[in-house]
């Protein structure tokens, strides 16, 4: 009874072996996609940062830099649901060779302009308000979820196109897709940019214009395992 047991259990496994490592013909191929356009809105995250040996004159004079750059953004009519403080900070530094104890407030923030013609002017008067330190400058598209779609077929279709190319010198079809996998990544650009002060731009008559702007490319890239009839 015992043998009759073993030999079932080795022809199951035997069998289920050769289940498992059945082979469905498939090909494999990455596919993609890319969508060129004009970014519509930037975000800014900038920072005033205040150093000194008293940490409430430090407090206060970070604070009055901070109130002025919020002034002047709802100068230039950003609405206020598109700008908001990110961080407020005031740390202790010690100087161990000096012995002596500095303080250093910072203050972050953050602001969506979704019109470009205001970039150079709000940047201008963002450093003369007490900006001293910009964190990010990202060019980005408010219809981006609509473009990454578009990026994600034009991928799928260019992973299909290679697929038929390889498998019709085999006189073989491509059937369904077996296995996608999404490999892309969201990049904004953040160009090089130039700030310049009103002395300057007087003196010498230039105009404030310091970027140029250009295209985002959106990408979208898949690896797709399709099935071959």
């Amino acid at each position: 009874m015992k043998k009759v047991v073993l030999f079932l259990t080795i022809m199951f496994m035997t069998m289920s072996y050769g289940q498992e490592t059945k082979q469905i013909p498939q090909i494999n191929v990455n596919g993609e996609g890319k969508v060129k356009v004009a970014p519509d809105q930037v975000s800014i995250s900038a920072t005033v940062e205040t150093k000194g040996n008293n940490a409430k004159d430090v407090k206060k004079q970070n604070d009055e830099k901070m109130d002025a750059v919020l002034k002047f953004i709802k100068k230039m009519n950003i609405p206020t649901t598109d700008f908001r403080t990110k961080q407020v900070a005031l740390n202790p530094q010690y100087d161990y060779e000096k012995k002596k104890t500095s303080y250093n407030a910072v203050q972050t923030v953050e602001i969506l302009v979704k019109d470009l013609s205001k970039y150079d002017e709000l940047m201008e008067g963002l450093v003369q308000q007490g900006i001293n330190r910009l964190d990010k400058v990202s060019f980005e598209s408010s219809k981006l979820a609509q473009y990454q779609s578009e990026a994600r077929k034009i991928a799928m279709k260019d992973a299909k196109a290679k697929a038929e190319d390889y498998v019709s010198v085999l006189g073989q079809k491509v059937g369904k897709a077996f296995v996608i996998s999404d490999n892309s990544q969201v990049y904004h650009p953040q160009p090089m940019y130039a700030m310049k002060s009103m002395a300057m731009d007087n003196a010498e008559g230039a105009s404030n214009e310091t970027l140029a702007i250009g295209e985002i490319e959106i990408t979208a890239n898949v690896s797709v395992s399709f099935i071959l009839d």
